[in-house]
């Protein structure tokens, strides 16, 4: 059995997934880089069964993915789907507890803005023309979700107080996504074995990503990283407006203060964004 170095990512989506994918895969010796697996993604019905606490149903999953994963039989897997944090993390661990992983920081406000630019939405779509049975499954409510996102059903939705619209509810999801982070890495210990990338700032810092992939012992291919990969750019640019700023600020006087206390510490404190998700 090859002692596979095993990676997964803590980010949100429209986090530079896609490219610190590709980072892994031409730069790392015999490693197998995925950004979203096409087999066993972990997207839709397991993100529903996470928060109905259907913990089986996930780790029958995730065994099938597994073999998939142990069939490579490389020295390093990756994988920087977003689809980790909401559905399949705590299973991972079971049967990966040397696991490294990478905890993407990016923006809220941006990050929320390009999700909204999709368009993409949590909860039960409100527009007919977002209900395309591609992208959607229903759940044991028979309400129809978007694959790629939170239900709008877990518990830190059900706590904020007063209405939300579609840009408020894309933030909250990465304020419960990045308490998720946290959680894991406290309930399991694996400070250690996590290296946190601020996007866009240190994915174009090649000494960060130099000390990164130092940091998890690998092997480069070549002495020099190769940087000009392939981005899963926007079609538009992101750009977040005054209302986004006050769309934020509402949704924080709402949120309870159990899921702002995280952003007072480190990581966040080295993101100047973090002062706007704490009350003051």
């Amino acid at each position: 059995m090859i002692n596979m170095i095993t990676i997964f990512a803590m980010a949100s989506e429209r986090s530079g997934t896609k490219y610190l994918a590709e980072l892994f895969k031409y730069n790392i010796k015999n490693c197998v880089s995925k950004h979203e697996p096409f087999l066993f993604d972990m997207f839709g019905k397991p993100i529903y069964w996470y928060q109905q606490n259907e913990v089986e149903k996930i780790r029958r999953r995730f065994k099938l993915k597994k073999l998939i994963i142990d069939s490579y039989r490389a020295d390093v897997y990756v994988e920087t789907s977003h689809a980790f944090l909401k559905s399949f993390a705590d299973v991972a661990m079971e049967f990966y507890p040397d696991m490294k992983l990478i905890h993407v920081l990016r923006n809220p406000l941006e990050n929320a803005k390009s999700q909204f630019n999709r368009p993409v939405w949590v909860g039960e779509p409100e527009q007919q023309s977002y209900r395309n049975p591609i992208f959607t499954y229903r759940g044991n409510d028979k309400k129809m979700y978007l694959k790629w996102t939170l239900t709008g059903k877990e518990q830190i939705f059900q706590e904020t107080e007063g209405p939300l619209n579609r840009y408020q509810k894309l933030l909250l999801q990465w304020i419960e996504l990045e308490n998720r982070s946290m959680n894991l890495l406290q309930k399991y210990n694996k400070y250690r074995d996590c290296y946190t990338l601020v996007m866009p700032r240190d994915f174009n810092d090649e000494k960060k990503i130099r000390d990164m992939l130092s940091s998890f012992n690998l092997t480069l291919n070549k002495n020099d990283i190769f940087m000009n990969v392939d981005r899963n750019t926007a079609k538009s640019p992101t750009l977040v407006t005054d209302e986004e700023y006050y769309q934020l600020y509402d949704l924080i006087t709402r949120v309870p203060n159990k899921y702002l206390n995280i952003f007072r510490d480190p990581p966040y404190t080295q993101c100047d964004w973090a002062k706007l998700l704490v009350k003051h």
